[in-house]
């Protein structure tokens, strides 16, 4: 169903070169990168107090990686997360005529198209964990498939340079935004369980009927043309994907929203916070970075990102920094970390935009 060795070619193919660095600086950012990395677990514990300072992430790794490590990683992921719903497809399909055949080339395809997403993001991520990471040749992971920590220098190198920032301190505040999510992980046993399970029954809702998809693709094209007038002011329009979704997924979806909106605010307001004491330039990293966010790209990348879901990502950004801050203000970072107690105690998708909601259904009423 997809050629995933073609996806790594293609995308290692296409991405576009890194900046240009010497052998000796490359050396000493991936040194810094990593001393950085085991810099913040302490910044990050004393100030989330999710975890004892005195505990450690041996079993997770920590890997600084070029576009190309970044590509075979993800591709890596990809495949795992995909084998169930890849081989409900092929069940579908086995016993029709010329299947085989229709396989090979459509897995080609598949494997093109993939390869091109991934090198339109290679060059744009600048670290990421990886929750569901198997473990490859050249990159390790946790066991029992656990994540491992991506950073990637070449992506960190151009962004520090466009925004003219101080490289270490841009550094570290990298890297404080990653171990977050490393700790959240760490820390909260269920959380990655909790995640999967959701994703796969995304990935189960998929209707894999060729006739229900391409009536989906038809309306969905039909809503982009004409717009959308029933959306009310100041609402994003969706995505090409979330138009393709069926209800179910739609109904899914809200709820991944309203996690990943928590875990990525959750690391923004973590970087900021630890910030000012061991990152100098923080004020001016930051407000550079936001411009930079706000500015977006050329027409073809916006487009690209709006196709792709991408704006939405930018949105979790903001809305779950705001969801975070305001609950820490209300009830401080203990009372914030009830977040992490069960399912039932993540803020839904409209809590997110109320913080006031979620305050009054996990803290008033439990406490009355």
């Amino acid at each position: 169903m997809v050629d995933w060795n073609l996806a790594v070619a293609t995308a290692t193919r296409l991405v576009r070169p890194g900046p240009e660095v010497s052998r000796e600086e490359a050396r000493e950012v991936v040194a810094e990168l990593r001393r950085h990395a085991k810099a913040s677990e302490q910044h990050v514990r004393a100030y989330t107090r999710m975890l004892p300072e005195d505990s450690d992430h041996q079993e997770t790794p920590v890997l600084v990686v070029d576009r190309a490590g970044w590509i075979r990683a993800n591709v890596a992921g990809f495949r795992e997360l995909l084998t169930p719903l890849l081989g409900k497809m092929q069940e579908r399909r086995s016993g029709t005529p010329g299947s085989a055949v229709l396989g090979a080339v459509g897995g080609k395809v598949t494997g093109v198209e993939l390869g091109m997403l991934l090198s339109f993001l290679a060059s744009r991520i600048l670290g990421q964990y990886e929750t569901f990471a198997p473990a490859t040749r050249d990159l390790p992971a946790g066991p029992d498939g656990g994540g491992r920590l991506l950073l990637v220098a070449p992506n960190i190198v151009h962004v520090e340079r466009e925004l003219d920032v101080d490289p270490h301190d841009f550094r570290l505040w990298v890297c404080l935004h990653e171990e977050t999510h490393r700790t959240q992980f760490t820390a909260v046993p269920w959380l990655r369980d909790h995640l999967q399970g959701e994703i796969q029954a995304f990935l189960s809702a998929t209707d894999v009927d060729p006739g229900a998809v391409v009536e989906r693709l038809r309306e969905a094209a039909q809503t982009l043309v004409g717009g959308r007038p029933e959306a009310e002011e100041g609402e994003p329009s969706p995505s090409f994907v979330e138009l393709v979704q069926t209800p179910e997924q739609r109904e899914i979806l809200g709820r991944l929203t309203a996690v990943m909106s928590l875990l990525e605010g959750h690391a923004d307001h973590v970087m900021d916070g630890v910030g000012p004491e061991v990152v100098p330039s923080v004020a001016e990293i930051r407000e550079k970075f936001q411009q930079r966010r706000a500015r977006g790209a050329s027409r073809l990348d916006l487009a690209l990102r709006k196709l792709l879901g991408l704006d939405a990502k930018l949105r979790q950004y903001r809305d779950g920094e705001r969801f975070v801050r305001a609950v820490v203000d209300e009830v401080g970072m203990d009372g914030f970390n009830r977040v992490w107690t069960s399912p039932n105690t993540l803020p839904t998708k409209s809590e997110i935009a109320t913080p006031a909601d979620w305050i009054a259904r996990v803290h008033r009423r439990a406490d009355s």
